[in-house]
């Protein structure tokens, strides 16, 4: 099951059945199936304390992704998102917001489904991962 919540942050998610629709998509194309996964959408804040007391890390962060799934090819887990971060990323990259949203959240299934992206060369990956994924989102009016 994919939810949504909101922790300290007012939002509506658009297009939520197409969102979850692209998300076990994605897990499909990497021979994945979905289990139980939040995607919890909070401040820069919020996700700036997470980042202190569970990662050490005093920086803020647009993603934090806990996988906490232990059956074999099943996602699942909770996937923390900084909207203040998404707004700013879109900014920064000249995209518009919903889109900038969709690249987080594919980051964080990504994530979910064993890609990391702690060096640049992983980096590159998972940037090229998120570009497929994105081309994989419609939204069926």
């Amino acid at each position: 099951m994919i939810l949504f919540h909101l922790e300290d942050v007012k939002f509506h998610v658009e297009h939520k059945l197409a969102i979850k629709k692209w998300i076990k998509a994605i897990a499909v194309f990497h021979d994945k199936k979905v289990g139980d996964v939040n995607f919890i959408l909070c401040s820069d804040q919020f996700l700036l304390s997470m980042n202190q007391k569970y990662l050490q890390h005093d920086f803020f962060t647009d993603i934090i992704t806990f996988p906490s799934e232990e059956r074999p090819n099943v996602i699942g887990g909770d996937v923390f998102i900084s909207l203040d971060r998404v707004k700013d990323n879109a900014t920064h990259y000249q995209v518009d917001f919903f889109q900038e949203l969709l690249r987080i959240l594919a980051h964080g299934v990504l994530h979910l489904c064993g890609y990391e992206d702690t060096t640049p060369e992983l980096k590159k990956q998972m940037s090229l991962l998120e570009e497929q994924c994105l081309a994989m989102f419609h939204v069926e009016l």
